[in-house]
C-alpha cells in the first residue's frame, strides 16, 4: 500500500485539536514528523484523542473500512481502528521510509514503544488507544512482535527459495493478524488460532499473486525459486515482464495451492461467534475471489492486475450474510431427505 506524495497539512497546537486539513492529505514523512522519534514529537495525548487517530487512520487508508466497520460489532469497531493503526504504522515504516538500514532503525523504535505500551507507558497516539484493547482482551504481545518480525525480514529477504520458506513468512506476516481478530472476539485457543492461520495465510498468498507485477517493481520475488526453476521461468524472465506457458503453468500451480488454505480454514465460521461469522466468511470470499480474478486473466497477472469489482464485492457480502444465517439456523433432521 502506498500513500501519494502529498503536501504537509498544518497543525492547529497540539495533538488532540482539530485538524486544519482532511488526514487524508497527510503523506507519512508527515505524520512521521510529528509522531516519530525525535525532539519534534507531539506531546502524549489524551486516549479520546488517541482514538480519533485511529479512527481517521483506518478511514483514511483502508479502502473497505466503511464496509468492514457495518459488519463489526459496535462495540469492537474502535478495538479494530487501533489494531489496524498499528499494522499500518508497521507496515510504512517498513516501506514509506528509505528502506534498509533507516527502516530497520525505525523498526526497532517502533518495537521499543511497543515494549513501552506492555509496560504501561505508552506515549503515542496509536499505542495510548492500542492499550485499552490489551488490557480489555488480554492479548499477549507475541502477534504485535511477530508482524514486526516480518516487516524487518522485507528489509533484508527479496527471494524464497522454498514454498516452506514463504510459509515460514506468511506465519509473521499474515498469521498474526488472524488471532488478533479472535483475541477481539474472546474466541482465541490453539485449535481455532490453526484455522484462522489457515485463512490468513491464504490471503497473503492471494495478494503475493495479485501483485507479482507491483513486487517485482519493487525488487521483490514471492513466487518460491524452486517453483520458478521447476517450471522454466527464469528471472530474467520477471525483468521483462514475460507472460508464456511457463509463467501460466507456474502461477497456476500457486493459485492452487493457496486456495487450499481457504478449503482448511473455512471450518472456523461455524466457530466463532455469531457477530464476527460474517466478517470472517468475507476473508476467504474475498480472498478466493482474487484467485478467481486471476484465473479469468488465464494467469497474465503482468499486463492487467486482477481487481475485484464492486458487484462482486456486494455479491460477497450476500452471500456471506447467508452463511451466518444458515450456520445459526441449521436444517433440523426431520426436514432432511
Amino acid at each position: 500500500m502506498r500513500y501519494h506524495n502529498v503536501p504537509p497539512t498544518s497543525r492547529i497546537g497540539s495533538f488532540g485539536k482539530p485538524l486544519a486539513r482532511s488526514m487524508s492529505q497527510i503523506s507519512f514523512p508527515d505524520e512521521l514528523a510529528l509522531y516519530g522519534p525525535g525532539p519534534a514529537a507531539q506531546p502524549c495525548p489524551t486516549l479520546a484523542a488517541a482514538q480519533t487517530y485511529c479512527r481517521r487512520l483506518a478511514r483514511c487508508h483502508y479502502e473497505n473500512f466503511t464496509v468492514a466497520s457495518w459488519l463489526l460489532p459496535a462495540q469492537l469497531r474502535q478495538h479494530f481502528c487501533n489494531i489496524y493503526a498499528y499494522c499500518r504504522w508497521s507496515d510504512d515504516l517498513a516501506d514509506e521510509t528509505a528502506g534498509g538500514q533507516q527502516s530497520l532503525l525505525l523498526l526497532d523504535w517502533w518495537q521499543s514503544q511497543l515494549d513501552d505500551c506492555y509496560r504501561g507507558v505508552a506515549s503515542h497516539p496509536v499505542f495510548v488507544a492500542l492499550a485499552e484493547t490489551i488490557r480489555g482482551f488480554e492479548i499477549p504481545i507475541e502477534p504485535f512482535r511477530s508482524l514486526l518480525i516480518a516487516f524487518k525480514q522485507d528489509q533484508t529477504c527479496t527471494r524464497y527459495e522454498t514454498f516452506d520458506d514463504l510459509l515460514a513468512y506468511c506465519r509473521n506476516s499474515a498469521n498474526p493478524v488472524g488471532r488478533l481478530v479472535l483475541y477481539l472476539g474472546r474466541c482465541h485457543d490453539e485449535s481455532r488460532g490453526l484455522l484462522a492461520d489457515s485463512i490468513c495465510t491464504g490471503l497473503q498468498l492471494a495478494n503475493f499473486w495479485q501483485d507479482v507485477a507491483r513486487d517485482y517493481r519493487i525488487g521483490r520475488i514471492y513466487l518460491p525459486q524452486e517453483s520458478c526453476r521447476r517450471a522454466g521461468y527464469p528471472e530474467a524472465m520477471f525483468a521483462r515482464g514475460e507472460f508464456n506457458p511457463q509463467f501460466r503453468e507456474l502461477l497456476a500451480g500457486e493459485v492452487a495451492r493457496a486456495e487450499a488454505f481457504f478449503d482448511a480454514g473455512q471450518p472456523l465460521v461455524a466457530q466463532v461467534p455469531p457477530s464476527l461469522r460474517i466478517s470472517v466468511q468475507l476473508f476467504i470470499d474475498g480472498g478466493r475471489a482474487i484467485l478467481q480474478a486471476i484465473r479469468k486473466l488465464d494467469y497474465n497477472v503482468w499486463h492487467t492486475r486482477p481487481v475485484v469489482g464492486k458487484w462482486k464485492k456486494l455479491n460477497l457480502l450476500l452471500g456471506a450474510c447467508l452463511v451466518r444465517r444458515r450456520i445459526a439456523n441449521p436444517p433440523s433432521s426431520e426436514a432432511r431427505p
